[in-house]
C-alpha cells in the first residue's frame, strides 16, 4: 500500500481555485514581501501541497537565477575595473 507522508489526504484536497492562484501571484510580484511569503508557503505545515510545490519550485528558479546575476556582475564590474586601470 502506497501511502503519501503528508498532513493531507490526497482524496480530500481540493483543487485551488483560479481566483486563490490570481492572489498568490500578486503577492508573489510584491518585492520582499514575496521571499517571505514564498518561504513561508514553501516550509509552512498548513500549506496545500500544490502551493507548496510551486513555492518550492519558484524559490529554487529564484536562487538559479540570482546566481546568475551574480556571476554577470562581477563579470562586468570586473571588466569595467580592468578597462579603467588601462
Amino acid at each position: 500500500m502506497n501511502q503519501v507522508n503528508s498532513s493531507f489526504n490526497q482524496s480530500e484536497i481540493a483543487p485551488i481555485s483560479v481566483g486563490d492562484w490570481v492572489v498568490t501571484l500578486i503577492i508573489a510580484a510584491i518585492p520582499l514581501v514575496n521571499i517571505i511569503m514564498l518561504l513561508v508557503w514553501a516550509f509552512g505545515g498548513n500549506t496545500h501541497p500544490s502551493k507548496k510545490t510551486w513555492a518550492q519550485a519558484y524559490l529554487i528558479i529564484f536562487a538559479v537565477i540570482f546566481i546568475i546575476f551574480l556571476m554577470f556582475s562581477s563579470f562586468f564590474i570586473g571588466c569595467l575595473s580592468y578597462l579603467a586601470g588601462h
